[in-house]
């Protein structure tokens, strides 16, 4: 672990904190990743479901899976554009090189009035109910760092839920742990965390979606969902049934890997399909148009569609076989809600059309 002395080079050694713990955002399908974008959205006076849940599709990339809750399917180190690929979004990954002091970037944003997003293992967290028992990789704010009481400012929306101090020393654990394989949690552990932390830029000014904009989001993600991809990227339409064959195909011969990373990769695409249901639920009642929380309903189904492919994938993966039959009934359903969610979204068409029921 590393050991930090106010008498360190090149780092500030006077006390830096937000003028206020973030306000923690929590909606119960969606993990951590999505939670802390949108809790330093949110401090940033941004709802979050509007670039969140703007976009709407399927992605995969074969073999890249990470056995991270915050995993999700993008190219390079910018999330942005696969979270939020209708704004001006960037969420970009880095690391602390060895030997070099991981909490100076924490300190200076935090001074220029920012936040950062830090990877951590649950493990060396006392507020967690993991702590000291379970690995497992996650993400918390940070938002104040004083050096010379030896103490980092979290906050975690996940329940239970916290923001306070932690000893510096516990968040250094945290923040550098190998993070090795745990037994007890066989999807978020064996994935080092290395001081990885991401950092979230909006361009600014950021504009609310009106009802011209959210109609050409809508545009764009059925044309994203009729688009053929490629053998790296699976996406839209028949990304999906490619992945759901490949699954099942999965569980008949066998294999388990993929069964254990269904569970995780399917969490992002869930993720997805909540955040955009949500905001054409809202934006329907706020403007008073019944066709969009009619699609919104059917964007949800293909949220909660997901639950038990992850979860029969998550218990099945030690004897896939035996999971074959479940897994192939609840794939099934889940490309048959994607194709009547696609159907009420593609009927939306334009801003005129969001005031009649497609039905």
């Amino acid at each position: 672990m590393d050991t930090l002395t106010t008498e360190s080079p090149n780092h500030r050694t006077d006390p830096v904190q937000a003028r206020r713990p973030p306000r923690r955002w929590y909606r119960d399908p969606l993990g951590c990743l999505h939670l802390t974008i949108a809790t330093v959205l949110a401090e940033r006076g941004v709802e979050p479901l509007d670039p969140l849940g703007a976009g709407w599709g399927f992605q995969h990339l074969p073999g890249h899976v990470r056995g991270e809750e915050f995993y999700y399917p993008h190219a390079g180190d910018d999330l942005g554009p696969a979270l939020a690929p209708h704004h001006p979004l960037r969420a970009v990954w880095s690391a602390t090189p060895e030997g070099e002091d991981p909490l100076r970037t924490f300190s200076d944003t935090i001074a220029a009035g920012g936040l950062v997003i830090a990877a951590v293992d649950k493990y060396h967290l006392p507020f967690r109910p993991a702590y000291h028992d379970v690995h497992a990789a996650h993400l918390v704010v940070v938002y104040g760092v004083d050096r010379t009481r030896g103490l980092v400012w979290v906050s975690d929306s996940q329940p239970p839920g916290f923001s306070g101090a932690m000893r510096v020393e516990d968040f250094l654990a945290a923040h550098a742990s190998a993070n090795p394989a745990d037994e007890q949690d066989a999807f978020f552990s064996d994935s080092t965390i290395a001081r990885r932390y991401l950092a979230v830029e909006l361009a600014e000014p950021f504009h609310e979606l009106d009802e011209n904009g959210l109609a050409a989001a809508l545009r764009a993600n059925v044309a994203g969902f009729l688009a053929a991809g490629d053998e790296q990227n699976w996406t839209g339409m028949a990304g999906l049934r490619r992945y759901v064959d490949s699954l099942v195909a999965a569980a008949s011969e066998g294999r388990q890997a993929p069964l254990r990373q269904a569970y995780t990769f399917g969490w992002s695409m869930q993720a997805s399909a909540y955040l955009h249901s949500e905001l054409l639920r809202l934006r329907g009642v706020q403007w008073q148009r019944p066709a969009l929380r009619e699609a919104a309903r059917d964007v949800l189904a293909v949220a909660t569609a997901w639950t038990p492919v992850r979860v029969t994938a998550a218990h099945g993966w030690p004897d896939p076989p035996a999971a074959e039959a479940a897994l192939s009934q609840h794939c099934t359903r889940l490309v048959g809600r994607y194709e009547e969610a696609l159907a009420a979204v593609a009927a939306l068409g334009g801003p005129h059309d969001f005031k009649e029921v497609p039905r």
